[in-house]
């Protein structure tokens, strides 16, 4: 993790105060583990080894390159060596006789021209190149999913903090009006509003405990264990803010690297090479081929001396008819060039797509985090104000209802925002093409062991 503040892919920025240097304790015996914290750069790299789906895709890669080395072999010296013993009985009018004979052949052959062989090596290239990009891809795309788990997690456990504290909020405000209604300063129906709340929210509490639950499970799928430690959370002294990188520079910059698009690029190319090769069967094969023999067995199996033999030799096959085999095949193989292409322009329409609308949410996510902090300080003044009139007699439980509701709903949009906003960060460096690694370092950068909830959940 780096130390400074950095930016997002060239792109987001803030304006945070200095990082304390954090220290790292020793562990004390018997301590659960959900004392200690873990962030979201720690979580990535155990999910770079335990994600199935990306070591899957690196195994492909692999599988990719021993393909376009499979490939290559055809297209070099084919060397064999062939050895034979026989018993041989012969009978004719002259002689009876039994013996065994001996042939040992070493045999080269090398295509001097082979055009089929020649274009399927250039296809395997390019699908081994393909492989290269899909693991990339699937790789930048799991640590979204990463991303999105785990502020899921910290929204799940937002949602189960702010349902707590605004039942305890809405308790105090109920204690208040049974006081008031021994004193016949309040009314039942005031007492029955604020109780049918109380038990709302101790219904809602059990059901936010129950998605934290699920939320974790979620993240320890991807990791491979349970994850049981505090999320770290957006440090509070963090200014997200978009830089002024603008929405093309970001379109040029995923057309040029997005892994998914450079796949497709090299799918087209497999599939010219593919056509190219099909076309190749109507093409003649040119080969050199090189022996050496030695047998003691001559004509018609006869015994005969030892005798070695030399031989080079150039042949020429020459294709004519193979029942319309070949042109079948050719017509099929452009038939699959077509949807290399198009599939191309799909992916190139989505890169445009998703680039345009992560930028413009996330840009729309930074100026309304401001807003919405500037609404939740307006509804927590609302909200002690009614609590006072409530003392006072001037107004009733439903206002003091609704002025605690507000506060609790301008405190979720402002984590639902902050986390749509890193989330949608995520989204535009995976499609701009950026290094996975480098999003994770930038957006680790912004959180911190601090929970920022319970500064927003204490009324």
């Amino acid at each position: 993790m780096r130390a400074s503040t950095v930016l997002l892919g060239g792109a987001f920025m803030f304006a945070a105060g200095p990082v304390l240097a954090q220290t790292t304790e020793a562990k004390p015996t018997g301590v659960s583990a959900s004392t200690y914290s873990t962030d979201l750069m720690q979580l990535y790299r155990e999910a770079r080894l335990e994600d199935p789906k990306v070591l899957a895709s690196f195994a492909r890669a692999k599988a990719g390159q021993e393909h376009q080395r499979e490939a290559l072999g055809s297209l070099l010296p084919q060397v064999s060596l062939n050895a034979g013993q026989n018993r041989i009985h012969q009978e004719n009018d002259l002689v009876q006789r039994s013996y065994d004979s001996e042939i040992y052949s070493l045999v080269l052959r090398q295509y001097l021209y082979n055009k089929a062989a020649w274009e399927n090596y250039q296809k395997f290239k390019s699908l081994a190149k393909q492989s290269e990009s899909e693991a990339l891809e699937t790789q930048a795309e799991a640590t979204v999913e990463l991303a999105q788990r785990y502020f899921a997690a910290l929204a799940a456990e937002d949602e189960l903090e702010l349902v707590k504290a605004e039942r305890q909020t809405t308790q105090k405000s109920l204690d208040r009006v049974n006081a008031l209604y021994e004193k016949q300063l309040a009314m039942i129906t005031d007492q029955l509003d604020l109780k049918a709340r109380v038990d709302l929210l101790a219904a809602q509490e059990l059901d936010a405990r129950n998605q934290a639950s699920i939320t974790r499970e979620a993240l320890a799928e991807i990791v491979g264990r349970p994850v049981k430690e505090k999320l770290n959370r957006i440090r509070d002294d963090v200014q997200l803010q978009v830089s002024a990188q603008s929405l093309d520079s970001w379109v040029r910059e995923g057309i040029e690297q997005n892994p998914a698009l450079k796949a497709n690029q090299s799918g087209v190319e497999a599939a010219g090479a593919a056509l190219r090769s099909g076309k190749g069967g109507h093409y003649p094969t040119v080969s050199l081929t090189l022996s050496a023999q030695q047998t003691n067995e001559g004509y018609n199996n006869s015994l005969a001396p030892r005798t070695d033999s030399y031989v080079a030799g150039i042949g020429v096959q020459v294709p004519i008819y193979s029942g319309g085999s070949t042109s079948a095949r050719v017509r099929g193989l452009y038939q699959d060039q077509i949807v290399a292409e198009q599939q191309l322009e799909s992916v190139q329409r989505q890169v445009v797509k998703e680039i345009t609308t992560a930028y413009l949410t996330a840009n729309s996510s930074a100026e309304k985090i401001s807003a919405s902090r500037h609404a939740l300080a307006s509804a927590q003044l609302s909200r002690v104000a009614a609590e006072k009139g409530l003392s006072y007699g001037m107004v009733n439980a439903v206002d003091v209802l609704t002025s605690v509701r507000n506060e609790f709903r301008a405190r979720r949009d402002l984590l639902k925002t902050q986390y749509d906003f890193v989330t949608n960060v995520f989204t535009l460096n995976r499609w701009a093409g950026k290094p996975p690694v480098e999003g994770v370092e930038n957006v680790n950068a912004w959180l911190g062991p601090g929970s920022s909830s319970q500064s927003l959940t204490s009324p």
